[in-house]
């Protein structure tokens, strides 16, 4: 009987660890439902890395196996093996290749970066909706209009900005985000509501200005392959296009502190008839808000109840406060 020659059989090996890899790298089910733009081009990416993986995986596990049964210890033969000095074909091979394998995946992910928005210089002047109230009182605000004042916020040069399709164009909805430990913030500059949960409508181009109060914190929506770091005085950018509607994790990926693993919220994506209900309702909901807190006359107040909000940041309790009153 003739035998089977070496090369084919390694020919035959190579079909078979090509399609299995192929196969398992493409009907994967490790990653979550897709819900943005960006999602496909992070996915694609990720399938192809997980297909080499099988691949490489295979051909080295199925090697020992079979190594371990062709060249095992059988009884009676105390020879000794044969001796292998070295195979530099062999070498150059196993060289050659992840070398090769690394610089196309290298030139993949700058390319996937580049599509996602990770080339944008964010240099461009800020649109009117990207400037952002000085912090001062509501009520200062709201009785004297003509006293408050704006100012741009800067302009973020670091994080996922406009893809090359919308390069050029500002985004439809630009949102403050502030990280403190441990919560995430969100503030609409152009409607004025703040909220610690992200809403935004679906198919819009969304900007996120990101910030931290106090240490590094890491913005991530597993659903849209997203993260990005908010950093303590360096402003950073995530810009993406929600394509699914529901509501999705918002996670911290950077440990912060103490309670970083419950520092969590939600992005919500509405249809946009349901965003613009929600924007109205919370703007309505928040002026209610602000009215009733312009309502207090101050010369009502006891000078007691004046100043009790302020006493944790003052450094002393209800009681002392009242005290202190009485004795004056």
């Amino acid at each position: 009987m003739q035998q089977v020659p070496v090369s084919l059989w390694t020919l035959v090996a190579g079909i078979v660890v090509t399609a299995i890899s192929i196969w398992i790298g493409q009907n994967h089910t490790l990653m979550p439902v897709q819900a943005s733009l960006q999602a496909p081009l992070v996915d694609g990416f990720f399938n192809v890395m997980f297909t080499i993986a099988i691949a490489l995986f295979l051909v080295v596990e199925g090697t020992i196996v079979l190594f371990l049964i062709q060249f095992r210890h059988r009884k009676g033969d105390n020879t000794d093996g044969v001796r292998v000095e070295g195979n530099v074909p062999l070498e150059i091979f196993w060289t050659a290749i992840p070398t090769v394998i690394v610089l196309l995946l290298g030139i993949y992910s700058v390319d996937v970066f580049n599509r996602m928005g990770g080339f944008d210089p964010a240099g461009h002047p800020h649109s009117a909706a990207h400037v952002a109230h000085i912090p001062g009182s509501a009520i200062a605000a709201t009785l004297s209009d003509t006293e408050a004042t704006t100012a741009p916020s800067i302009a973020p040069t670091i994080g996922i900005g406009a893809s090359p399709q919308t390069l050029d164009k500002p985004a439809d909805l630009v949102v403050d985000v502030k990280g403190i430990q441990y919560a995430w913030i969100f503030n609409y500059p152009d409607s004025g509501i703040t909220t610690g949960e992200l809403h935004i409508p679906v198919g819009a181009d969304v900007q996120l200005n990101l910030s931290a109060q106090d240490v590094i914190h890491s913005f991530w929506v597993p659903n849209f392959r997203l993260k990005q770091d908010a950093l303590p005085g360096i402003p950073t950018q995530l810009r993406f296009v929600a394509t699914k509607p529901g509501t999705y994790p918002v996670v911290c990926a950077e440990l912060c502190g103490g309670y970083h693993g419950s520092m969590r919220t939600q992005v919500i994506v509405h249809t946009p008839e349901e965003y613009n209900s929600w924007r109205t309702e919370n703007q309505i909901a928040q002026q209610q808000n602000l009215n009733q807190v312009v309502a207090i006359n101050p010369a009502d107040l006891s000078t007691s109840e004046f100043l009790a909000p302020h006493t944790h940041d003052m450094g002393i309790s209800a009681a002392t406060l009242e005290s202190m009153v009485k004795s004056h």
